[in-house]
């Protein structure tokens, strides 16, 4: 396309030629005011000679008109994948497409805009980001394919390119129902033992006065409430942690009629339970090289309060050393084992052995403490094997080992035994066959096992470390004093700090130390499981994907009683992992908690910018809307239709200049017009007026 402009080019400066226009135009009224013949003809001289000086030009453009450009938005979020959403979403593209197509001005680009996991539907921080690049005075129209649930709408219209309209598509029904489980309030770490609450809401979308659901809360798979509560009120949740470690609450409610989905009337929670302060108690019978062993160990943990007494000399012994020298107070016999004995969340025996000092009604304490949830470690020495053991006592009931009265004082090696080797304890202490060998002990209390699992041995293949669990404690004995060796590096020396540290939490019931434990962990789109057992026997796992749908697969573990597998993800959301008594939980594709919170379709949230930038909301359940082109200052949108604007740009591809007339014409008609004026004036003689 080819257009004509007039363009001027001076010879002179336009101030130069202002003066002389000014000049000329004096004399012209002058010369009409004394009624001079001829003066219009000089007026006109002057009028062609100013317009030569200023250069005047024919300027010839060719260009080409710019196709208005057209931004199609599609939600892609979760809430875009409910109900028929997805084929809705679908035939309104595909229609828009059509119909944009039929307008020859009109390039299309369509943005799809996935949910971030952590924040939501962010879609106008992707739309900003098109808009930045994308030239505005070109935009048409913005139509964005939405249910309404956008989390990043802007306040108000600034920014916005001007003149452009914003129309929604609505792609939800106004039917719709839907209820979602809300947490207002929630602990991330809760002190084991004490009463800890998390705060629900119940959301009924449209809502419904009056309307009460039935909530369930389970930690770790375990029911501990069920209850009806109020729809729309904040609900308070009592549940206390019972270990320590991350723990899994669920909290789910009955489920609406005719909702849209049930996978936000489900909500999981991870709360971290740590001990105020873990209490041990550690009695050593007597004074020997190992004693520091244990001291140095619990020590080094800063969450461990330890309460040490050594017994320096025994009440029969009658050597004249003043009682205030050997001890700073009186051992608290009644207050440690009687009223404050439960506070404790260890008793370690360390080559302890009957001499009197504890009354056999404490140790039927410390057997009653065990049975009821409490931990004791018994570390023997020679003093097992004679009459005076512990053994002969009621700590009998809960040890898992009794002495056959024969010390072994041989060196040996401590060996990790097939059980050994699947036990959290003692699990992949000895996995290198590279790694050098483990320093000698040089004796050993002979026992015979009466319950749990020999974990390791020692010479002639005999018990040396046995763990039990014993009603809803446990127990465990090492049945050798020589663990100080691997400390003192003996031979090289071994595991020692591992083993012992391990024993100790084992015994305090650390999550990562249960002999039965399921792990589920998100690998990219798939999900990792890991079912950690004592047998042999293999283990079968169900997985329940977002969207209810079970699967069962069969696991089997190795040598180290791990099984492990992979299985694909392909749904977002969480999957629960079970094999009927533990549960596990991951997210491979995560859903932003406020996705969930609210699903069903609206135009509350973008109506305002909506009207501000002079765009529709349309229903697609009502049809797709036709499209029309509409000038600037027009309005955008009517009933059944939606406006694009028509914005006019061009491109130039090139141009050409040309005086407006030729050199030789504008000489003749300065020269006509001389010549004309001079006739006119010499004709008429004098002026008129004179005399």
């Amino acid at each position: 396309m080819t257009g004509t402009r007039l363009l001027f080019d001076p010879l002179l400066p336009w101030p130069v030629l202002a003066a002389l226009a000014l000049a000329a135009l004096a004399a012209v009224v002058w010369g009409f005011a004394m009624r001079a013949r001829g003066t219009g003809w000089r007026a006109a001289f002057a009028a062609v000679l100013l317009l030569v000086l200023a250069g005047p030009e024919l300027y010839r453009e060719r260009s080409r008109p710019l196709p208005d450009r057209v931004l199609l938005v599609v939600d892609e979020s979760f809430s875009q994948r409910l109900g028929e959403r997805p084929v809705r979403t679908a035939r309104a593209v595909e229609a828009l497409r059509e119909a944009l197509a039929r307008f020859d001005d009109l390039e299309v680009e369509t943005v799809r805009v996935p949910g971030d996991a952590r924040e939501g539907t962010m879609l106008f921080r992707t739309l900003r980001r098109r808009l930045a690049t994308a030239e505005g005075d070109r935009l048409a129209a913005v139509i964005l394919v939405t249910d309404g649930r956008v989390h990043d709408v802007p306040a108000d219209a600034r920014g916005w390119p001007e003149g452009v309209p914003l129309h929604v598509l609505l792609t939800g029904r106004r039917d719709e129902r839907d209820r979602a489980l809300v947490v207002e309030a929630a602990p991330t770490y809760a002190v084991v033992g004490e009463p800890q609450e998390v705060v629900l809401r119940v959301v009924d979308e449209p809502p419904a006065p009056g309307t009460r659901a039935r909530l369930r809360l389970a930690v770790d798979g375990r029911t501990v409430l069920e209850r009806t509560v109020p729809v729309g009120e904040a609900v308070r949740v009592p549940f206390t942690l019972e270990k320590g470690g991350a723990a899994v609450l669920e909290a789910e409610v009955s489920p609406l009629a005719g909702e849209l989905t049930r996978r936000n009337d489900r909500v999981t929670l991870t709360v971290h339970g740590v001990r105020d302060r873990l209490r041990v108690l550690l009695v050593s019978g007597l004074p020997h090289q190992g004693l520091r062993v244990w001291r140095n160990l619990l020590k080094a943990d800063p969450n461990v309060d330890l309460v040490h007494f050594t017994i320096l000399r025994p009440p029969e012994k009658m050597d004249g050393t003043p009682i205030r020298e050997l001890a700073l107070i009186a051992f608290p016999t009644t207050e440690l084992f009687e009223d404050k004995l439960e506070e404790f969340d260890l008793v370690i025996f360390d080559r302890y052995m009957r001499r009197g000092l504890l009354p056999l009604i404490y140790l039927d304490n410390i057997a009653r403490y065990v049975e009821a949830g409490g931990a004791l470690l018994e570390a023997a020495g020679p003093e097992f094997a004679t009459p005076l053991s512990l053994a002969r006592t009621p700590l009998a009931r809960v040890l898992p080992a009794g002495p056959t009265g024969e010390v072994l004082e041989v060196p040996f090696r401590p060996t990790v035994t097939a059980v050994g080797r699947r036990h959290p304890v003692t699990r992949g202490l000895a996995a290198d066959p590279a790694a050098p060998a483990w320093g000698r002990w040089l004796r050993l209390v002979d026992a015979e096992v009466t319950r749990g699992e020999v974990v390791m041995t020692g010479a002639d293949g005999r018990p040396l470390l046995v763990l039990a669990r014993v009603g809803e404690g446990r127990v465990a004995q090492l049945l050798s004093d020589q663990a100080w060796l691997w400390a003192r590096g003996f031979e090289g020396g071994g595991p020692q700090a591992r083993l012992l540290r391990r024993l100790v939490h084992w015994l305090m019931k650390e999550p990562e130390l249960q002999e039965e434990r399921l792990v589920a962990r998100s690998r990219g789109d798939r999900i990792e499981i890991e079912r950690r057992t004592l047998a042999a026997a293999p283990v079968t796992v169900r997985v329940t994907s977002p969207s209810g749908r079970t699967a069962e697969y069969r696991l089997v573990p190795d040598e180290d009683g791990i099984a492990r597998l992979v299985v694909e993800a392909p749904e977002e959301g969480l999957y629960r992992v079970d094999d009927g008594t533990r549960v596990a939980f991951a997210a491979p594709r995560p859903i932003a908690r406020r996705e969930l919170e609210g699903v069903r379709a609206t135009d509350a949230l973008l109506r305002p910018l909506v009207a501000a930038t002079g765009g529709a909301v349309v229903r697609l359940e009502d049809g797709v809307p036709r499209l029309r082109r509409v000038g600037e200052g027009r309005p955008a949108a009517g009933r059944g239709w939606i406006g694009l604007r028509t914005r006019g740009q061009r491109v130039v591809l090139g141009g050409a200049r040309m005086p407006l007339l030729p050199p030789w014409a504008v000489l003749a008609i300065l020269a006509g017009l001389a010549v004309l004026a001079w006739w006119v004036e010499g004709r008429g003689g004098r002026p008129r007026g004179t005399r």
